[in-house]
């Protein structure tokens, strides 16, 4: 049985993807840089620096900033994207994981969220949902974000166990490259076509509840992934 279940935060408990989006277009567009959705794909599941050196990069303009130019602009998105999220609540929660984390609390399964988002405390608390959690990941305390390991690497070691024991669930490809090479036991929230299909997929939160993952985890030496 595993001992642990890593959850990223966008796009697998609630979507405030819009959000990063519409703020990553503002301060995109303040420095004359042309972004879209198609291009916003390649920043799901990203850290917030790395984000802006895509942005920045796509607009010609890497070596373009100080270092505290830099960081004046990551949180300028920050704080354009903390002012849009400000109407988040319980609502927002995707169908099933709040069932999901219920059930897990109670069969004493341990819980850790592994998200990019520095904003991911604030959130859990304004969904209701920080109870359900034994930990979460500072990310700026890592030396690599997604698609390197580090992040579930962390939040098994946080929550004191093999990651070999953990599942994780993430709806970006980098996510899913994370915790494949950690070593934990990939679950991937879209469609094959952007996650691979080699892994178990759900199109939905709703089908995530703890039956589920005890079935899949009983049958998991049946996927080969690299």
């Amino acid at each position: 049985m595993f001992q642990g279940v890593l959850f990223d935060l966008d796009g697998v408990i609630t979507d405030t993807a819009e959000y990063h989006y519409k703020a990553w277009k503002k301060l995109a567009e303040e420095l004359g840089i042309s972004i879209d959705r198609a291009f916003n794909e390649q920043l799901k599941g990203v850290s917030r620096e790395d984000s802006l050196r895509l942005i920045l990069a796509q607009g010609g303009q890497q070596d373009h900033h100080t270092d505290a130019e830099f960081a004046a602009l990551a949180q300028r998105k920050n704080d354009n994207y903390v002012d849009m999220i400000q109407e988040v609540s319980p609502k927002d929660v995707f169908p099933g994981i709040l069932e999901l984390l219920k059930d897990l609390k109670k069969n004493h399964i341990k819980t850790a969220l592994a998200s990019a988002s520095k904003n991911g405390p604030a959130l859990l608390d304004k969904m209701g949902l920080s109870e359900y959690f034994d930990t979460i990941v500072d990310p700026a305390s890592l030396k690599a974000g997604k698609p390197a390991p580090d992040i579930f690497l962390a939040a098994a070691n946080q929550l004191a166990l093999p990651i070999e024991a953990c599942i994780g669930i993430e709806d970006a490809q980098a996510g899913i490259l994370a915790i494949k090479k950690s070593g934990a036991f990939p679950i991937g929230v879209g469609q094959s076509e952007d996650l691979g299909s080699d892994i178990p997929l759900v199109a939905t939160t709703a089908a995530l509840t703890l039956t589920y993952l005890e079935t899949l985890w009983s049958n998991k030496n049946d996927y080969h992934y690299s």
